[in-house]
C-alpha cells in the first residue's frame, strides 16, 4: 500500500475526532518514502487489533498509530515513536476522552522487542498485531522481505543478511511468537513456516 491507496475503514478509525490534524499528520510520516513500516504496514496492525476484538481500546489504537511514527532505520525509533506520542498527546486537548496517554507511550515501546509481561492483555495484542505480518500469505510475505530490504539498502547484502538472520533466528528460538491465544491458533503456525523457508534461504546463500 503506497500513499494513494485507501486504508479500510476499520484502519481509519482514529479515536480522537477533535484532533485529526494529529491524524493526518501520522499519515504524512508513514506515507514518507518508507519500505515496510509505510502505510499498507499500519492498516495491517490496526486491521489486525480489530481481528484481535480491541478495536475499542483507545490507548491500543492509539499506540498501534504512534508504533513506527518515527522510522529512519537508525536504533531507538521506537523510543522517539512513543516521545513523540508523549508530545502530541500531552499537548493535545483530550479532556473527556479518558485517553491514558502514559499507557499509549508504554505500549508504543513494547513493539521495540515484542515482548510483553505476563497478564499484559494490551501489550500482548499490539505485539501480536505487530508480528501478524510473519503469518502473511506468500505474495505478502515476499513484499514485507523486500520492503526490509529497501529499508536497509545502504547495508551491504552480506551485512544484512547477517543482520536479517540474527533477528529471525532470535523470533524463531522463541517457545512463542504470539501471546494471545487467537493469533497462536491462527498465525503461529504459517508464521513458523515462513520464518523456516525465509531462515533456509539466506543459509543458502554463498
Amino acid at each position: 500500500m503506497d500513499a494513494t491507496h485507501p486504508l479500510s475503514a476499520t484502519s481509519l478509525a482514529w479515536p480522537l475526532p477533535d484532533r485529526t490534524d494529529l491524524r493526518d499528520q501520522l499519515l504524512a510520516a508513514y506515507a514518507n518514502g518508507r519500505g515496510y513500516h509505510d502505510t499498507r504496514h499500519l492498516a495491517e496492525v490496526l486491521e489486525r487489533l480489530d481481528e484481535l476484538g480491541e478495536s475499542g481500546n483507545a490507548e491500543l489504537v492509539l499506540a498501534a498509530w504512534y508504533h513506527d511514527a518515527v522510522y529512519d532505520g537508525r536504533r531507538h525509533a521506537e523510543e522517539r515513536s512513543a516521545r513523540l506520542a508523549e508530545s502530541d498527546l500531552t499537548g493535545a486537548d483530550l479532556p473527556g476522552t479518558g485517553v491514558d496517554v502514559a499507557e499509549v507511550a508504554r505500549l508504543v515501546r513494547l513493539t521495540a522487542h515484542h515482548d510483553p509481561g505476563p497478564g499484559d492483555h494490551a501489550g500482548e495484542a499490539l505485539c501480536d498485531a505487530d508480528l501478524a505480518i510473519l503469518s502473511a500469505g506468500p505474495e505478502r510475505y515476499r513484499e514485507y522481505t523486500a520492503g526490509v530490504r529497501d529499508e536497509y539498502a545502504a547495508l551491504s547484502d552480506e551485512t544484512f543478511r547477517a543482520g536479517r538472520l540474527a533477528v529471525l533466528e532470535e523470533l524463531a528460538g522463541r517457545d512463542r511468537l504470539f501471546r494471545t491465544a487467537y493469533a497462536r491458533e491462527r498465525w503461529e503456525p504459517r508464521a513458523r513456516a515462513n520464518l523456516r523457508r525465509e531462515i533456509e534461504e539466506l543459509r543458502s546463500v554463498r
